[in-house]
């Protein structure tokens, strides 16, 4: 996760470089489910309406996150298909919290109604992150139901009114990345805290819709507005948290808009950017699923490397004979393409993974999202190497609109 505010708010006021400890275990987001009442176009779970067998028990949850504490984990963002499906849901919540993590609850908001949402203040969950792609028929196109953006909107309103954290989750393709700018007026119209911008990731229908993913050049003009509306609250001593996810890229790409805008300020934002190192998959971010598999994150749920219960959480993180999990853990990451020689490696770490394992079968080729271009990265030009292309085409590139 790239926290942009983090760097905006260096921009207004630098903080000296301070040395940082790498943290003690990793974030687990945990699909503690797979049934879903929606059926999104990005679903990296394939989550549907049905029950899927062999779920973990309740005791089995509670003896894995016994585990997990004992391995030093900080966090745990318990997610889906949809958490609030599960029947024991609150119970789980709870004892994560009695257990000392930091917790989030990840849902797509529909099910959050006034009938629940006692239940969920009274859990105390550290943030709420609740997904909108787009306004109304947009996203309930992208969601699969009707109805399902007004129904989202009101659990965001009950659970902001419990003065519960918020924030609102919104994954960019083209099909609905011109509603940007709407979802960030939105965002100022409710008071919602966070605002969490996620490239699309190929896994699971994600994968089956990635014709569908942001042109470069659209995905440019989408960074630029994002980076606008979070320096303008950073300018402004505001609080709010703007975030992105699933292209580490956006590191390098800010450091190139500090150039342009704040070039007195261009050393002090790269060290930091260094510092934050870029992708950390199969490091600081784990992933278990609905069966107990692990995966080195959550979009790789087409590869795992261990199942806890049958073995520790952290005995299976800690074994490094996986050669995925040992190319993920070795710093620098060996990248080839035009990540191998990138001057703003030491920013992104070679980027997403998964992106280049789907469309390659090799999880170590050059990120085919990359936006920047080779003039950017530090290429020759018209240097011989292989090229990875997402898709033949672009959707209707020229037809979307930000200002």
């Amino acid at each position: 996760m790239f926290r942009l505010s983090k760097f905006m708010k260096e921009i207004v006021a630098s903080t000296p470089l301070v040395k940082t400890c790498s943290a003690p275990g990793p974030v687990v987001i945990w699909n503690l489910v797979r049934r879903c009442n929606l059926k999104c176009k990005h679903c990296y779970s394939i989550s549907g309406d049905v029950d899927f067998p062999g779920e973990l028990n309740t005791s089995q949850i509670f003896s894995v996150m016994d585990d997990l504490k004992a391995f030093k984990v900080p966090v745990l963002i318990l997610s889906g298909g949809e958490p609030l499906l599960r029947s024991d849901i609150f119970d789980t919540s709870k004892h994560a919290k009695a257990s000392g993590f930091y917790v989030g609850l990840s849902s797509n908001g529909t099910r959050i109604t006034k009938d629940n949402i006692d239940d969920i203040a009274d859990v105390g969950y550290d943030y709420l992150g609740i997904s909108l792609d787009g306004i109304g028929e947009t996203n309930d196109r992208f969601r699969g139901k009707i109805g399902a953006f007004d129904e989202a909107l009101n659990g965001i309103r009950l659970a902001l009114a419990k003065g519960i954290k918020v924030g609102m989750r919104f994954t960019a393709t083209m099909d609905n990345i011109h509603q940007l700018k709407d979802m960030l007026e939105l965002m100022d119209k409710e008071k919602i805290d966070k605002f969490y911008l996620s490239h699309l990731s190929y896994a699971g229908r994600g994968n089956k819709n990635r014709q569908d993913d942001a042109a470069h050049v659209t995905t440019r003009l989408m960074m630029d507005t994002l980076f606008k509306a979070a320096y303008e609250d950073a300018a402004d001593g505001g609080n709010k948290e703007f975030v992105t996810g699933n292209n580490d890229a956006d590191g390098a790409y800010l450091l190139l808009w500090v150039k342009r805008n704040f070039p007195e300020k261009y050393d002090h934002i790269r060290a930091k950017l260094v510092q934050w190192g870029g992708n950390s998959t199969g490091v600081n971010i784990a992933n278990i699923d609905n069966l107990g598999d692990v995966h080195p994150d959550t979009m790789w749920w087409h590869y795992k490397i261990g199942n806890v219960t049958t073995r520790k959480f952290g005995d299976i993180w800690s074994d490094l004979s996986d050669p995925v999990m040992a190319g993920l853990k070795q710093s620098p990451r060996i990248i080839k393409g035009r990540c191998s020689d990138c001057r703003h490696f030491d920013i992104c770490g070679g980027n997403t993974r998964v992106r280049a394992m789907q469309l390659t079968g090799d999880p170590w080729d050059e990120d085919p999202a990359c936006y920047l271009s080779d003039t950017e990265i530090g290429l020759k030009e018209n240097a011989p190497r292989l090229r990875v292309t997402p898709f033949r085409g672009v959707k209707h590139a020229a037809s979307v609109q930000f200002d």
